[in-house]
């Protein structure tokens, strides 16, 4: 009874039809994970979804459905689905390619469908050396095959490629494990390491740094091991104010000496051992970077500067503020400022972001130039899996190629004496695109009739 039962079990993950339920339901949720946002807080559910939808999604983890239980138990049965199929066929074809695949009469080639009779005028001895020698000449390793009327050769090529869609099996395992390794859920609950694999994000305003990121899910602090500082960020607008593109310039510290610096653009991350920073977002802060200098060069002044508040530069005598700013969308254009040396009414001017503004005061020229601060948004992913991802993708690749472009093929030269010369039966099978074996087939006893 128990041996029913085990047999029944290996059967059901054996069976192709399994496969494929699984395959449509990964297929079917990883369509969800498309659709639905991922890893946004808890409260941009509620607000686009609802609350009873907003809880369904938190207790099937729709909200980190790659990293949530029953999509990693899905991974993981349609796994073990694959290494039952492969383990119960393997042996088969094993046998299949070891045993002796050229043994056949002269009767079985002549029912052969892909065959072609012709006559030489050589005797039997000659004809056989020349089959055998153009054979080998075009990659056939030809063996004499016993017959007792006349002289028949086999040859074979490709038997190894019937494991071809074994190795694609191999492949989608590979690339399941790498999955399952770079899966932030496996650090976490199997591995009790968070740090092992994580996905994160930072929000790192301009001449700031960090040691942390934020886990996606949870929020939680994951520290890097290493400090991360943006020393710029840059932005360029089409004409309507929308953002164009964006980059940050980054240095990576180690004990707070400098090691790396790199600038992150969309599609062009910087990886430091082995975290990846992505370059996802931005926010304009609510402060600006103000350069404030004589223009004598005898006394130069740099502050960070909020709306409405006023700045004693005490070196230089002058006090200043922004009492107004003009925006398009997110973009600042102009800022209204107020100044004064205390000698004389304030000066009030506005002047354009980015540009230098030359203030005449009783006390002397001041060069003013103010730039809008931001925050650059980076998404921080450690996935030690990556790589059996892209070995597996590759192994696929040379697995499809097999499965697909390649056959088991043979061939058969059977010559018989007769008394005007000989006659010879050429034979052959594919197990795959014997469309394209048959041109090859023709053409190899073209060459075989002409002496290769």
């Amino acid at each position: 009874m128990t041996t029913a039962k085990k047999n029944a079990l290996f059967s059901l993950f054996a069976s192709v039809q399994l496969a494929l339920l699984l395959l449509f339901l990964l297929a079917s949720t990883a369509i969800i994970g498309t659709i639905i946002p991922q890893n946004n807080p808890a409260a941009f559910y509620v607000e686009r979804y609802g609350f009873k939808t907003a809880r369904f999604f938190q207790l099937l983890d729709i909200q980190d459905m790659y990293n949530s239980w029953w999509f990693l138990g899905l991974l993981t049965l349609f796994a073990v689905n694959l290494i039952v199929c492969s383990a119960e066929r393997i042996p088969q074809v094993i046998r299949l390619v070891r045993r002796n695949n050229l043994t056949v009469t002269p009767e079985q080639l002549a029912k052969f469908p892909l065959r072609s009779e012709r006559h030489h005028s050589g005797n039997l001895a000659a004809v056989a050396a020349q089959a055998a020698l153009v054979l080998k000449r075009h990659g056939w390793r030809a063996q004499a095959i016993p017959t007792e009327s006349g002289q028949m050769y086999g040859a074979e090529k490709g038997k190894w490629s019937r494991f071809g869609v074994y190795l694609v099996h191999c492949s989608i395992l590979v690339i399941l494990a790498g999955t399952l390794l770079g899966s932030s859920a496996v650090a976490q609950k199997i591995f009790r390491d968070p740090l092992y694999a994580f996905k994160g994000s930072i929000m790192l305003p301009e001449e700031e740094a960090t040691d942390h990121v934020l886990a996606s899910k949870g929020g939680e602090r994951l520290d890097l091991g290493f400090t991360l500082r943006c020393d710029d960020f840059a932005i360029e607008y089409y004409g309507n104010g929308m953002p164009k593109t964006y980059r940050s310039k980054v240095t990576v510290l180690e004990h707070g000496a400098p090691v790396q610096s790199a600038e992150i653009e969309v599609n062009r991350p910087l990886t430091y051992k082995g975290i990846t920073f992505y370059q996802s977002n931005y926010q304009p802060l609510q402060d600006y970077q103000v350069v404030l200098k004589k223009q004598d060069k005898s006394a130069e002044t740099t502050a960070r500067i909020p709306v409405a508040t006023q700045i004693d530069w005490l070196e230089g005598g002058i006090s200043y503020g922004i009492i107004n700013l003009e925006r398009q969308g997110e973009v600042t254009r102009r800022l209204k400022i107020w100044f004064t040396d205390n000698q004389g009414e304030p000066s009030v001017f506005w002047v354009h972001v980015g540009q230098e503004a030359a203030i005449e005061r009783p006390s002397g020229t001041y060069l003013l130039t103010i730039q809008q601060r931001y925050a650059t948004g980076l998404q921080a992913a450690k996935d030690p899996g990556v790589w059996l991802v892209y070995s597996g993708c590759l192994l696929m690749l040379a697995g499809l190629y097999i499965a697909f472009f390649l056959s088991h093929r043979k061939v058969y030269v059977f010559i018989q004496p007769q008394a005007t010369g000989c006659h010879l039966l050429f034979a052959g099978d594919a197990n795959k695109n014997r469309v394209g074996f048959e041109k090859y087939f023709i053409k190899l006893i073209n060459k075989l009739e002409n002496k290769g």
